[in-house]
């Protein structure tokens, strides 16, 4: 029989992502009403380490649903991976009382989850806030959706100016191990190329396409980069291309951490709500180790460590498209 959660702590690790204040006042509210005490806990799981953690009520998240960042901040804890800094995060969770766990973060946050759980028999919720999209077990992950506008918006900006100068822009995007923002906003802004990381792509044959377009007289080409491409990013990119085509302007803007920022979409901040919900609602239900995530538009259950360890695969489908769609 799985005991009763009565206190929940709640916590954003990694990077940040849009839509994780969304989550977090999704998880304290429903806390409340169902008479359960919720506690933040600040700069994930360090905090935990350091017991920075204060109680949360209702007025502690009004007017943050439409705010990027987290209320919570965040940050990447060393201490946490070795036993002992987890057993120091134990210690202080054991001391307040805390007995139910909701981690709004990414791959490596849900590692550090899998693990205290295993270690000292507390029950974690992972909810995937990423804006690379790359946990398995969810169609989107909160703050992809903000993330990918964003890009979408700055590309488009960049197509003007490229477009009066007939240049070749090469477009470099978030995605460290995984392209989906580079293919979402590549094909929503028309790009020539796009380079990804679950991709090899040979820059001769870029290159080649490139000079046969230039034939053509069609100089104006826009390349966006997943900054994990195997290539290298957008600057080794123009390298090799300037290399063989001298003749040709290219540019390169490295869109960076613009993406992470802004007011979340309105997608971004139903999905943070209603995983938030779902998230104490399992915590509720006694499961444990239980990544909340959507697909059909349905709430989809997965283990945590399957969230961890499967990784989304880009279908040959789009690669497809981006193919005919730029040629």
């Amino acid at each position: 029989m799985a005991k009763k959660v009565t206190k929940i702590g709640v916590l954003t690790s990694g990077g940040d992502a849009p839509g994780m204040n969304a989550a977090i006042r999704a998880v304290v509210r429903t806390a409340i009403y169902n008479e359960i005490e919720v506690y933040g806990i600040m700069r994930g799981y360090q905090g935990m380490i350091d017991d920075d953690i204060v109680k949360m009520e209702s007025k502690s998240v009004a007017n943050i649903i439409q705010r990027g960042g987290t209320i919570l901040k965040t940050a990447r804890c060393k201490e946490f991976y070795e036993p002992e800094g987890r057993k120091k995060a134990y210690t202080t969770l054991k001391k307040r009382g805390i007995n139910g766990l909701v981690i709004i973060g990414g791959d490596g946050s849900f590692r550090g989850a899998c693990k205290l759980s295993q270690e000292f028999d507390i029950p974690c919720i992972g909810l995937a806030g990423t804006i690379d999209k790359d946990i398995h077990g969810s169609d989107f992950t909160i703050g992809f959706d903000t993330a990918v506008n964003t890009a979408v918006r700055a590309i488009d900006q960049i197509r003007d100016t490229m477009d009066a100068h007939d240049r070749i822009f090469v477009i470099e995007v978030m995605g460290r191990d995984a392209g989906y923002i580079a293919l979402h906003s590549g094909i929503a802004t028309g790009a020539e190329n796009i380079l990804i990381p679950e991709r090899k792509q040979d820059i001769k044959d870029i290159i080649k396409t490139l000079q046969e377009k230039e034939r053509r007289k069609k100089l104006v080409n826009l390349i966006v980069v997943a900054e994990g491409d195997t290539v290298g990013g957008a600057y080794e990119v123009q390298k090799a291309l300037a290399a063989s085509l001298t003749n040709a302007e290219i540019r390169v803007a490295v869109l960076g951490h613009i993406q992470r920022g802004g007011s979340p979409t309105c997608i971004d901040r139903l999905i943070a709500s209603r995983m938030g919900y779902h998230a104490v609602e399992c915590l509720m239900e006694g499961r444990h180790n239980v990544f909340v995530g959507i697909q059909n538009n349905k709430m989809n259950y997965i283990p945590l460590e399957k969230a961890v360890k499967d990784k989304g695969n880009i279908s040959e489908e789009w690669m497809k498209i981006v193919k005919i769609l730029a040629s």
